[in-house]
């Protein structure tokens, strides 16, 4: 197996300290010596660098696989994942083991998945690491979400939206009551940016309640809690429980089902602010989501205020970014020639509705693409920026709602109200110099 690397060389050092020591099967499962070996210095001084080189390299995850042959550690930088080291396939156990130490998790269990936390200190920041452990045929693939506290203090001015955008979601958080849904797939930005409005509006004159699954960050001045399956806690039995604690606003982790859908929106009804999650593709697909739920179209048009659809696209590094020309199969998705690509750099087509683009769209930049340099560990990007699509709840739009219209009728008529693609608002960000136009097409699709 390969794939991407990237270099770690205090890493490659620390592996080749721990060596190649390692314990038989039958070993293996006497917890006693897997203690003693996952307290050796050396493996320790293996986990801990690989934990702080993923800290210091902004990396989201870590993934720690067994192969049949090979042990494989992987970063996931901006979306990204990249191979850093390959340890022997005997310290599998051992890298195993200390992390379950840390995370307090039964070392001797290898056959059942398990779920732990351990917390870091780097350079003054507070670090939280999510362990999920899955037993697999060749031995335990181990998974750490990395959760920096300190890049949560954001409100919706550091989110990176279009001043478009932002000035529209900073009207609808301010709304009294309401139900405000953020969409898209795992790993887009949702939670960031729910937080990001409730950071917005943590004040002392403000209950906030969240149920999320599980808590990702600990904020000071809301009230959180964590969903439990294994007691029947789930976010609709939570919901009911959290309307009876007089909030002003509620966060829902995630509508997942018709129950939860339902209490929230009698929430928004009595008064709340509710913000929430829901999978769909875009915003459009959010009304009719809640229609196929079983949700009445009247309580819809009454509750939902807006839906923002949202992507992450990697952000070209800004020190060694250089021009680059539309590849063919580019312009193919895009549906255009290079003569039309010409005409469109140029002076995109004006005019909500039928344009590629919007009309607020101001081209700065000719596209980039990624080099590679120091600053950005040779990887071409540094970071990452959302693309939006803001639907808000209009007197264009709540008739089709109530009339159960198709979903390509809501988006037109929300296009015609100004609403822009997720693909028209990446668009930008390509002319702007921000990305690329291969990370544009490739998180979102064409709607024409």
């Amino acid at each position: 197996m390969s794939g991407p690397q990237l270099q770690v060389q205090a890493l490659q050092e620390a592996m080749a300290a721990a060596g190649s020591a390692g314990v038989s099967a039958e070993a293996a499962k006497d917890s006693a010596k897997l203690l003693e070996l996952a307290s050796q210095a050396p493996v320790i001084r293996l986990v801990d660098q690989c934990l702080s080189e993923a800290v210091k390299r902004r990396a989201s995850d870590v993934h720690i696989e067994t192969f049949e042959n090979a042990v494989l550690i992987r970063y996931r930088i901006d979306g990204a994942c990249y191979e850093v080291a390959r340890p022997p396939m005997s310290l599998a156990l051992a890298i195993a083991s200390r992390i379950k130490i840390l995370a307090n998790l039964d070392v001797a269990e290898s056959r059942l998945p398990q779920d732990g936390r351990i917390l870091l200190t780097q350079e003054g920041r507070q670090i939280d690491l999510r362990v999920s452990t899955l037993p697999t045929i060749y031995g335990e693939s181990i998974v750490l979400r990395v959760l920096d506290k300190s890049s949560l203090n954001k409100t919706l001015a550091h989110l990176g939206m279009g001043a478009e955008v932002q000035q529209a979601m900073e009207r609808l958080i301010r709304r009294p009551h309401g139900l405000l849904l953020v969409t898209g797939p795992t790993g887009s930005g949702k939670t960031t940016t729910l937080y990001g409005c409730l950071s917005s509006l943590n004040r002392p004159e403000s209950k906030i309640i969240t149920t999320e699954d599980p808590v990702e960050y600990d904020v000071a001045g809301l009230v959180q809690v964590a969903i439990n399956q294994k007691i029947s806690l789930d976010f609709a039995t939570c919901l009911r429980a959290i309307l009876r604690h007089d909030p002003d606003i509620i966060m829902v982790g995630e509508i997942r089902d018709a129950e939860t859908a339902q209490v929230a929106i009698q929430a928004a009804l009595t008064g709340h602010l509710v913000f929430s999650t829901l999978h769909t593709n875009d915003a459009p697909g959010a009304v009719t989501r809640l229609l196929d739920m079983g949700l009445e179209p009247f309580l819809i048009t009454s509750t939902v205020i807006g839906v923002l659809a949202q992507r992450l696209v990697r952000r070209l590094c800004p020190a060694c970014r250089a021009p680059a020309a539309p590849t063919e199969e580019e312009l193919a998705a895009l549906r255009l020639s290079p003569e039309q690509w010409q005409a469109f750099e140029a002076a995109p087509p004006k005019g909500p509705g039928g344009s590629i683009v919007h009309s607020a769209m101001a081209p700065t930049h000719t596209p980039m693409r990624p080099v590679g340099c120091e600053a950005c560990q040779g990887l071409g990007f540094q970071g990452r920026t959302g693309i939006f699509e803001l639907l808000e709840m209009s007197e264009q739009i709540r008739p089709l709602v109530l009339e159960r219209r198709v979903v390509s009728e809501i988006r037109a008529a929300a296009t015609a109200s100004g609403m822009r693609s997720l693909r028209e608002y990446g668009l930008e960000q390509v002319l702007q110099g921000e990305t690329t136009l291969a990370e544009v097409l490739r998180e979102t699709h064409d709607v024409n």
